[in-house]
């Protein structure tokens, strides 16, 4: 084991975000363009590549890893990756973002190659509303993932929806109910001005936490939950469920101050910050060291510096500061 990692402000790294591609068979409207370029396949990290780099952080003190995308089960031999993962010594909690359009078919395998949790975006439950937001999805195929997932015995399944004024804000009691009912935990997030669109304009379609809050506290009492995942969700409980409700309040509570976590894309960038474009090129260093991790430990522990004291998001600004589209970001 080799030093732990603590930014600039103290703060520990123990979570890192793995993007392992770019590329999606949604195009949700919040996340990127309609006509999206990928990267070619060349500026990707190999699988094996991704593998070295989560061993680095876990060697180095990190404790919890994500699987992101673009749509990370769309990844040829992802269930190779999962399980080399999953058997690193020293990680406690290997998870999962998707859009549940895999999980059919996958959800058993992933569950039997170690995955710990998985989450899954759910932004609307109409599913004529729910093709309009992801442009391509089939709700249906979601709705059958979620079952494969509670199935498989995966537990603390979490559903993530991304709330639009005018969109599907009058989904939100309908989304908590169906959470309730399925024993699920819930998280609402509020939408993240990354990459240039033109489908909606995010200042008019933006609805804080708070707001969400208030309409489901018009049914559901809220308790504010002491547990915490180590991400970026403030919880809360409800006294006659079981599912917790989390908020992801980029915009109206910044979560900052208690950051522990960076993320690494999947052409290898190390990003330090979601809304901030520092970042160190752990690609270069992989391919230059194929055989000896100690220069990527180093590269890791030399970016650090990097990491800002915070991020600032700006609705108001005519574009936005990040010009990367969430894909491109690692959800």
């Amino acid at each position: 084991m080799t030093s732990r990692l603590v930014d600039g402000f103290g703060r520990e790294i123990t979570y890192v975000r793995l993007s392992v591609t770019d590329r999606c068979d949604f195009r949700c409207v919040y996340c990127m363009s309609e006509d999206m370029q990928f990267l070619p396949r060349h500026q990707v990290l190999s699988l094996e590549e991704i593998h070295r780099v989560g061993k680095a952080f876990v060697e180095m003190g990190v404790t919890k890893l994500r699987l992101t995308g673009g749509e990370p089960l769309v990844r040829p031999n992802i269930l190779w990756l999962v399980e080399k993962l999953a058997a690193l010594p020293g990680l406690r909690e290997l998870t999962l973002t998707t859009n549940g359009s895999q999980l059919a078919k996958l959800a058993r395998p992933l569950f039997d190659a170690g995955l710990s949790r998985i989450n899954i975006s759910l932004d609307s439950l109409d599913p004529a509303r729910f093709r309009a937001i992801t442009r391509t999805g089939n709700l249906g195929e979601v709705l059958s993932g979620i079952d494969a997932v509670q199935s498989a015995g995966f537990e603390r399944t979490k559903l993530n929806a991304v709330i639009l004024r005018g969109r599907n804000d009058d989904e939100i009691l309908p989304l908590t109910d169906f959470a309730r009912n399925r024993g699920l935990d819930l998280s609402f997030i509020e939408e993240m001005p990354l990459g240039a669109i033109s489908e909606h304009d995010r200042a008019r379609t933006y609805i804080s936490s708070e707001e969400i809050r208030r309409i489901i506290q018009q049914r559901h009492p809220l308790l504010a939950a002491t547990d915490q995942t180590g991400g970026p969700s403030r919880y809360y409980r409800m006294a006659d469920s079981a599912s917790r409700l989390g908020f992801i309040s980029p915009h109206s509570h910044n979560f900052c101050g208690t950051c522990n976590r960076v993320r690494v894309t999947v052409e290898g960038r190390l990003l330090l910050c979601l809304g901030n474009e520092h970042s160190a090129d752990l690609k270069q260093v992989l391919r230059e060291h194929p055989d000896n991790d100690i220069p990527l430990r180093n590269a890791i522990i030399n970016a650090l510096p990097l990491k800002p004291e915070r991020h600032y998001f700006n609705l108001d600004e005519d574009e936005p500061r990040i010009v990367r589209f969430m894909n491109m970001t690692g959800g």
